[in-house]
């Protein structure tokens, strides 16, 4: 069976699937990912396929860190997903007259790669590396960062909540979305909700153990836990072992934020209270960092080599790095500065695996105090950990896409 797999030009939308990809490989399948032009090198060594995404998708880059609020960064956000959808078209269509695939595999961002997926007849699913919007009563919509209240007053509060995201996501996101639907012959659709069903499987890349209890899911939606991944997974520089203990790992989003401020105050505060520090500085040059004796900056390193011995994970709450530092057992504190950040480092603090702090309040002093209490809840970031191992990973991934052709034969 022929697999074909369509990613945002983005590393945490790659990364997640890569495993996915190899367990099909291992089974027999022959895969390959359209994704960033970067990376195919990295793909090449795992003895994966890549090709490039088309240049215009990989020039439209998101903005949302030069805004000022939240609304108007999630706009931007999803302004720059409706710019892309519009070029996947031909660029996911061109691959599929190309490589004759029998099963597609598109990254849930990707609005128009998957309204050709679902045009092209084929069997398709779809994935989602981060909390899946999906709205549901029992839940709080996505984007506020709330945690569930319950009672009365919490059902008040999120029916009221849910009417404004229900509305304002359908008169944003629909257009769009509509438009590309259009142009391959689909209907149009009324609710966000209602794209997330066209799909045969929806892949989450996540655990019920760090998602709020919604009492089910629709049928096509299967949770498989975190998947974590990073090229040369294995390499462990020298300078490593130098490092001395306790260490606290540092990890800024490989999409541009203004989270380099997580990394300076770690090295202000961290190293004077006796932890060594090691940032991965990512879409930041880690020379712009005063970096002090026995700490490092490095723009990208293995973060699975230093979770070895991390005593916790500072982020900006992608749910990458996060579920990689929870799987692992090493408590997290999350400084929210967008996107679907808000609500992952409220689910950390909900299930007790680690510490929130807004960036309102975030000084060198008040990360020191976050570090030293998230420390205390290493207890619950185990928990997790064990419950992720539960999830199935990339063979349950692997079986469930199976299934997708077999269900339609």
């Amino acid at each position: 069976m022929k697999i074909l797999a369509y990613t945002s030009p983005a590393r945490g939308h790659l990364y997640p699937i890569v495993p996915i990809m190899l367990a099909l490989a291992a089974r027999g399948h022959e895969t390959k990912v359209c994704t960033l032009t970067a990376e195919l090198g990295h793909l090449a060594e795992v003895g994966i396929a890549g090709l490039p995404v088309a240049p215009a998708v990989e020039r439209i880059r998101l903005e949302d860190w030069r805004k000022r609020s939240i609304a108007s960064a999630s706009l931007s956000v999803l302004g720059t997903f409706a710019e892309r959808s519009s070029t996947e078209v031909p660029d996911l269509a061109s691959r599929i007259e190309e490589l004759d695939p029998d099963i597609l595999l598109v990254d849930i961002i990707c609005w128009g790669a998957a309204a050709v997926a679902e045009a092209s007849g084929r069997p398709w699913a779809m994935y989602s590396p981060f909390l899946l919007p999906l709205l549901s009563r029992t839940v709080p919509p996505l984007g506020l960062g709330w945690a569930p209240l319950g009672g009365v007053l919490g059902a008040a509060r999120d029916g009221i909540a849910h009417v404004f995201a229900s509305l304002t996501m359908d008169r944003v996101m629909m257009p769009p979305i509509n438009r590309v639907r259009a142009s391959q012959g689909l209907p149009a659709l009324a609710h966000y909700g209602d794209v997330l069903l066209r799909p045969s499987l929806l892949l989450v890349l996540t655990d019920e153990c760090f998602e709020y209890a919604r009492g089910g899911w629709p049928a096509n939606v299967k949770l498989i836990g975190p998947i974590g991944w990073a090229p040369r997974p294995h390499e462990s520089p020298t300078w490593l072992a130098e490092i001395g203990d306790p260490v606290v790992l540092v990890a800024c989003s490989s999409e541009r934020q203004d989270d380099d401020a997580l990394v300076a105050a770690a090295f202000e505060a961290l190293p004077p209270a006796g932890m060594s520090v090691i940032a991965t500085t990512a879409a930041h040059d880690p020379r712009d960092f005063s970096v002090p004796p026995g700490s490092r900056a490095v723009r990208f390193l293995s973060h699975e080599t230093v979770l070895k011995r991390a005593a916790c994970v500072v982020c900006h709450g992608g749910m990458g790095v996060t579920q990689k530092a929870l799987a692992a057992g090493v408590p997290v504190v999350v400084v929210p500065f967008g996107r679907d950040q808000y609500d992952t480092g409220r689910r950390v603090e909900v299930a007790n695996a680690g510490v929130r702090l807004s960036r309102h309040r975030f000084t060198p002093t008040r990360l020191l105090a976050a570090v030293h209490s998230a420390l205390e809840l290493r207890e619950g970031a185990q928990r997790m950990s064990r419950a992720y191992a539960a999830g199935g990973g990339p063979v349950a991934a692997a079986e469930a896409i199976e299934q997708v052709t077999t269900s339609l034969s």
